[in-house]
């Protein structure tokens, strides 16, 4: 089985689980996609082909001066046409070598990943989806129909540039979703009932998902090492909370953490956080807080009595799953979705992020630490996740997808065009 994967770590971490068990079980793996962003991120002797990385096509890279300072529908607009559509363009040729050396039976094409599905149906070949953000399956465009309008139209566009036939949308296989995420935290309510979704209309998903839709829950795989972490300075006396912006948005809390800080100094006496930032953003560090530039964070959670964090589907689920209430500030993308989701379901309170007030953290703080029901709510979907399975789950469900063709010549209806056939 071959991965297609962007450049961005919460997206390529769940497949790493999978692909270990898929392993363990005997298959093949290999990944595509910008090998310079993607080896470090991969366990130690992986196969990878390289696809995107001489060429961004005019793209931008997300997490970038430009980037930093979007917010809203001018961040969702840079998304698609600055970085999704250029990073789909620069990996199709390296994608269709992959497919062409590796010769894989099957694809498993990330969401933000559009190279994918227009490789795997050039060659015939089946391909699930992997949704390692559970914001496209949930109607995101509803209250901006407009946006959503104008996310399709580039879609459609890509796909007429790089001669695919039209009438479909590469964000949804039609023959197996992987949702790492379950029904407890994002709602039952079904996605969009379109053709995309949907195959057989007459079969009615009116407030369900579709059977190929696999709701297995977060993918722990091996990450990376996290360097030191002064394990001993945690406070067995009092409630330890995380605060992390992640990998991409931790450069955009210069105004979010001294906010942080004030709150914690209010919480000194009962709550340790942990602050996981740059140092130049920091600022000066209490001694009764913890700071490190980066944290172990999957073997910290264990450790820890609630998380404050920007709403990222990895972080959130990796929270839940540790049955944590969280604090979820949304910075931009898919995270004010997720964050929703959070405070619908009951296991957590949603906070400013651009205008953030250290009396509004630090209500959310004592709420999600004091209130019984936002931690009963976090245990309700860490239960939803353990059942759902994980990788193991995952695994079952690609193994029972019908291997397709070896990859050979194009398949018809599907013209070649430069950017596909390569240099």
């Amino acid at each position: 089985m071959l991965f297609v994967v962007p450049p961005l770590a919460g997206h390529v971490n769940p497949t790493v689980a999978v692909a270990a068990e898929l392993t363990a079980r005997g298959h093949q793996v290999a990944w595509t996609g910008p090998a310079a962003a993607l080896t470090p991120l991969l366990p130690t002797g992986s196969l990878l082909y390289a696809a995107g990385d001489r060429d961004a096509a005019g793209g931008q890279e997300l997490g970038g001066a430009r980037w930093r300072d979007l917010r809203g529908i001018a961040a969702l607009r840079f998304l698609w046409a600055e970085a999704l559509i250029p990073l789909a363009r620069a990996m199709l040729p390296g994608v269709h070598a992959a497919v062409e050396a590796f010769r894989p039976d099957v694809l498993v094409t990330d969401q933000q990943a559009l190279a994918g599905p227009v490789v795997a149906r050039r060659h015939g070949l089946p391909w699930a989806t992997s949704a390692t953000t559970s914001a496209e399956i949930v109607r995101p465009f509803d209250d901006f129909p407009k946006v959503g309008e104008w996310v399709s139209q580039r879609i459609a566009a890509l796909l007429a540039e790089c001669g695919a036939p039209g009438g479909w949308d590469p964000r949804f296989s039609p023959h197996l979703v992987l949702v790492f995420s379950t029904p407890a935290l994002i709602g039952d309510g079904g996605p969009e009932r379109t053709a995309a979704h949907v195959q057989d209309a007459a079969n009615g998903f009116a407030g369900r998902y579709p059977p190929h839709y696999a709701f297995v829950g977060p993918a722990f795989g091996a990450r990376p090492a996290g360097g030191d972490f002064p394990w001993r300075r945690l406070d067995p006396g009092r409630a330890r909370v995380l605060v992390s912006l992640g990998t991409l948005n931790r450069a955009a809390g210069a105004r979010f953490y001294p906010a942080v800080l004030r709150a914690a100094d209010a919480l000194a006496d009962r709550a340790q956080l942990i602050l996981a930032a740059p140092g130049d953003l920091a600022g000066d560090i209490p001694p009764h807080m913890l700071h490190q530039e980066y944290v172990p964070q999957l073997q910290l959670l264990p450790h820890l009595d609630a998380v404050l964090c920007h709403g990222g589907h990895n972080t959130v689920c990796e929270a839940l799953a540790y049955g944590l209430p969280l604090v979820v500030a949304p910075v931009r993308d898919d995270q004010p979705i997720v964050a929703r989701q959070v405070a619908e379901a009951g296991a957590g309170v949603r906070v400013r992020f651009g205008r953030a007030r250290t009396d509004e953290l630090h209500q959310a703080l004592s709420a999600v630490l004091d209130d019984p029901a936002h931690r009963r709510a976090a245990r309700r979907i860490q239960a939803s996740f353990a059942a759902a399975g994980g990788a193991a789950t995952a695994a079952d469900r690609l193994e029972k997808l019908r291997p397709g063709p070896r990859p050979g010549p194009a398949a018809p209806g599907t013209a070649p065009t430069d950017n596909e056939k390569g240099p």
